[in-house]
């Protein structure tokens, strides 16, 4: 690698978008300190990742949750801000999320800084493989969004912690944004799943940490990954839900929820899953009239704005990527 190369890696590396600031960091061993109370012992946990501001999406999570029996607990972990770029809108989505458990993602993270631009930018620690055109316009896509965030919005969201945890039955479940490191890690992404170099890593994060699931969003694609086996005998579970707030699949336009459970899921709407022992795990569809989702959208983010060009192809027309790609076992 000539000078100039690596002055480039490192410049891209470091770049606002691109770096994950020691602040976001904890590490796995937190996760053996005690559940919370309200997360123990539970038959039913939804986790909601990747909202991205989608009030439909946000009222079609709640009308699904209100309809389960037992004892349930729904927990959005991060990044529940993204679209709502209209005051009306972003304070409903606070005031609706902060109801329940929430955890902050990075646009949580940065939304709640004093000053709109740091060095961090959007602070989505955006891998090698995304394109520079993307964290661009996400930072300014933060900047933006920061504009809607009063004062009492920002204290609120720096006071949300960056991870948790619960119990559904047997299963023990660390609770985050990113990865079993970091606010942003990228280590649960299903690229990075696909190398086995890389599960051994993690399956030393499930070590350290002390859980049989990580239940985790931030990187756009769901991907139920199974790590182990281990001395209980059913392996350990990465469980990304991709976005609950956009398209996950292609011609498919729901958002997904990760629903863990001690009951099967609601008829017909379970993308794909798995069962662990007595506990149910899966993908659960979040279905909206594609011409609200569209509309609503357009009003804040009209072509041409940073939003759009970025996103607005996936919430039409959904990823190339499918159902049959998420439930990854290891033999």
């Amino acid at each position: 690698m000539t000078a100039q190369t690596a002055q480039t890696a490192h410049t891209a590396h470091t770049a606002p978008g691109r770096t994950c600031p020691i602040a976001y960091h904890y590490g796995p061993a937190v996760f053996r300190h005690p559940v919370p109370p309200q997360l123990d012992g539970l038959e039913v946990l939804y986790v909601v990742g990747g909202l991205y501001g989608n009030e439909l999406a946000l009222r079609e999570v709640l009308r699904l949750f209100d309809a389960e029996a037992g004892r349930k607990q729904l927990v959005f972990n991060g990044d529940f801000h993204w679209f709502d770029a209209d005051p009306a809108t972003f304070d409903r989505v606070q005031s609706e999320v902060l109801r329940h458990v929430a955890l902050r993602g990075n646009v949580e993270t940065e939304l709640a800084r004093d000053d709109p631009v740091s060095n961090t930018g959007c602070g989505c620690a955006y891998p090698d493989w995304v394109d520079d055109g993307v964290v661009d316009r996400s930072n300014l896509i933060l900047q933006r969004l920061w504009t809607v965030a009063t004062p009492a919005h920002r204290r609120q969201l720096e006071a949300l912690p960056m991870w948790s945890s619960a119990s559904v039955g047997p299963l023990r479940i660390g609770i985050v944004h990113g990865d079993a490191q970091s606010l942003a890690g990228w280590g649960f992404a299903q690229e990075r799943l696909a190398e086995p170099a890389h599960r051994d890593t993690v399956r030393g994060w499930f070590e350290q940490a002390g859980v049989d699931a990580f239940a985790c969003s931030h990187t756009c694609l769901p991907v139920y990954q199974q790590i182990g086996p281990h001395a209980g005998g059913h392996g350990r579970w990465v469980l990304n839900n991709g976005a609950a707030g956009m398209p996950n699949f292609q011609g498919d336009t729901a958002g997904l929820l990760t629903r863990v459970a001690l009951t099967p899921p609601p008829a017909g709407r379970s993308r794909a899953g798995t069962v662990v022992g007595p506990v149910h795990i899966d993908a659960i569809a979040i279905e909206l009239p594609d011409a609200d989702v569209q509309q609503r959208f357009l009003s804040v983010w009209p072509a041409g704005s940073d939003a759009h060009v970025s996103y607005f192809s996936r919430i039409a027309e959904g990823p190339r990527y499918h159902p049959h790609q998420v439930v990854r076992q290891e033999t």
